[in-house]
């Protein structure tokens, strides 16, 4: 087995990754927290994933360029928001200019606000920080689960724009 070391520096540029990651299909998520004036704060996010079941923990990944960087990382709670097929107009203003993301988008109150429209809400506790390069990776314990696990999700970012994922079939062995 050969060490890291040995392998040195990568030399794949940001390009390059960036084309390579395009083909992983990754969940659509909004992400939420309040600021410290009660405001809801969000993004889209599609670098989220679990990452431990007991406790139940998540990650997600935030862009120190965002704008609402400091206030998620920052915030006691957030909330991982599933998005659907059909809420990718709601994705996309999610991802646009911070001050109208959330403008007459109905929440849920809790430690963190809730999309009323989204399917599932995952309701999490600040969990810790890491450092990932240019993004910082929020990790969250999940202590609630708000919705419908069976009708969340599907809404997926691949090949650099929105798609539908949906169960393959299971065959009569399942």
């Amino acid at each position: 087995m050969t060490s890291p070391a040995l392998l040195g520096p990568s030399a794949v540029g940001a390009e390059e990754f960036r084309a390579a990651m395009a083909a992983l299909a990754a969940p659509v998520c909004v992400i939420t927290c309040y600021d410290r004036d009660g405001g809801t704060r969000g993004l889209t996010a599609s670098a989220v994933c679990a990452l431990s079941l007991d406790p139940p923990l998540l990650l997600v990944a935030v862009d120190r360029r965002s704008s609402t960087h400091d206030a998620l990382v920052a915030a006691p709670a957030f909330a991982v928001n599933l998005l659907g097929p059909g809420d990718e107009e709601l994705a996309r203003r999610c991802a646009g200019p911070a001050a109208t993301r959330f403008a007459g988008v109905p929440t849920v109150p809790g430690p963190a606000p809730g999309l009323a429209v989204a399917a599932l809400r995952l309701t999490c506790r600040n969990h810790g920080l890491r450092d990932g390069g240019d993004h910082t990776i929020l990790m969250g314990e999940v202590v609630a689960a708000d919705g419908d696990p069976g009708r969340a999700g599907g809404l997926v970012w691949h090949q650099r724009g929105f798609a539908h994922a949906r169960p393959a079939d299971r065959g009569p062995h399942t």
